[in-house]
């Protein structure tokens, strides 16, 4: 039987955060399910496995709380769960930035959907004529697998590191539009609403992440693998799990 993979995030305020971690725990392992999640006081991120019927009881559990109500996760399958355990963690953010200032659940970073990132990157422009530059928020070893054709990537050893790195780098985007982009989107949110914090204009991320792009659209002007935080380690552009050669860009 086929495993369903999930991956989700929202940025909104939570509180009792040990009495919610038990509730989800509780749920999930009733649900036989594996994988992570983060609560913290900015929100969930979450990374699940399981059977059809799990995840989507899962799923329609989590969206009974208002709270959670609008959170759609990016989905793949695999032969097998690729995740050993359930584990859910309470953390004081669910991406590590360090920059108290920078409250997404305040709005939402400006994003672009996949498919019209990929017409702006195959015209070369975006709707207004502005050059587009691909932004990677991601760790070195997470490019190192694969990217956007020509992205920009600060060879991070951790997103701590990102807010340093583009301050002294503004410049180089000036007239330009810029899309930022993650794995599933939390990074790159982040990492928006700090450039506009800078005074940065024209900046967004792309929605969804690396992950909503090859699920929407043939994967053109990606190359390699997209790393993912599990036993799988990456997955192709049809989001199956990557080969040996293709974790190369």
């Amino acid at each position: 039987m086929s495993t369903v993979n999930i991956s989700a995030y929202k940025f909104i305020s939570l509180d009792e955060l040990p009495a919610l971690r038990e509730r989800v725990l509780e749920r999930c392992t009733k649900l036989a399910l594996k994988g992570t999640i983060l609560l913290a006081p900015e929100g969930i991120n979450l990374f699940l496995a399981g059977t059809r019927d799990a995840i989507d009881g899962f799923m329609a559990w989590l969206h009974d709380d208002q709270r959670f109500v609008d959170i759609a996760p990016k989905e793949s399958i695999s032969d097998a769960p690729p995740f050993g355990r359930m584990r859910v963690r309470l953390k004081k953010e669910i991406i590590t930035m360090r920059l108290p200032t920078i409250r997404p659940e305040g709005g939402r970073a400006p994003a672009v959907d996949a498919e019209t990132l990929q017409r702006w990157l195959a015209q070369g422009h975006d709707d207004e004529g502005r050059e587009v530059v691909m932004l990677d928020t991601r760790n070195d070893y997470e490019v190192a697998v694969g990217k956007f054709n020509d992205a920009i990537d600060y060879r991070l050893a951790s997103f701590t590191g990102f807010p340093a790195a583009i301050a002294a780098d503004r410049e180089r985007y000036e007239g330009r539009t810029v899309v930022s982009y993650c794995t599933g989107g939390i990074r790159c949110e982040k990492a928006v609403l700090h450039m506009q914090y800078l005074g940065m204009p024209h900046v967004y991320q792309l929605d969804g992440g690396i992950l909503k792009y090859l699920e929407q659209t043939d994967g053109a002007h990606w190359r390699g693998a997209c790393f993912v935080f599990d036993e799988r380690v990456a997955v192709d552009t049809q989001l199956a799990p990557a080969s040996p050669a293709a974790k190369t860009p």
